[in-house]
């Protein structure tokens, strides 16, 4: 009974004096599923007998289901909506009319030189040309330009393309199915940023 009792736990008690038949046996246990973990790790020396992994269009280029990397990736896109609709926000809120009234009847669109936005935004975080990227990318704001610089690009318009309200509803959405992908607790955001009263 006592050599049973040796095999099933990992670790054997030194109270308990196992046959060196058990010892064997759970070394060759442990040996088997290092075998079996290197043969499917990309890192491993002996690549050559890996199997390949099939992917779906789905799944390729994408982390495994339910690991660490998946998670760090929707918080980051959480992060990130967060900054877009903080910088929307900001535009909003210190910009202009593109139109005047008379010009254009109901034109949502608002403008700020970058160099304004700049000096606004350096308080708030120091990755105001990735953020502006990236909200350019979703068709929320428009500039010429692939990259901006400080004092070389400060004339440059940023144009705010949609209503704030409009923003608001997109990228809550988008926080809200990230926060349920991400199986947080919490209720559901209705408005991350608050309105201007």
């Amino acid at each position: 009974m006592q050599s049973t009792d040796c095999l099933a736990e990992e670790v054997p008690n030194p109270q308990q004096s196992c046959s060196l038949k058990d010892r064997v046996a759970l070394f060759n246990t442990f040996a088997k599923s290092h075998v079996n973990k290197q043969s499917i790790n990309p890192f491993s020396n002996d690549i050559g007998n890996m199997q390949r992994r099939k992917f779906s269009k789905e799944e390729y280029g994408r982390p495994e289901k339910g690991s660490k990397s998946e998670i760090r990736g929707f918080k980051a896109s959480l992060e990130v909506c967060k900054e877009m609709l903080e910088l929307c926000e900001i535009i909003n809120k210190h910009g202009e009319p593109l139109f005047t009234l008379k010009e254009k009847k109901n034109d949502p669109r608002k403008v700020i030189s970058f160099g304004e936005l700049f000096i606004i935004y350096t308080t708030v975080s120091s990755q105001l040309v990735g953020m502006l990227l990236r909200t350019r990318k979703h068709n929320l704001v428009a500039f010429e330009g692939e990259c901006l610089f400080q004092r070389r690009d400060d004339h440059v318009p940023i144009i705010l393309l949609k209503p704030i309200e409009e923003i608001r509803q997109i990228l809550n959405r988008r926080i809200n199915e990230t926060l349920a992908l991400l199986d947080v607790h919490e209720k559901p955001i209705d408005e991350f940023y608050e309105k201007e009263q």
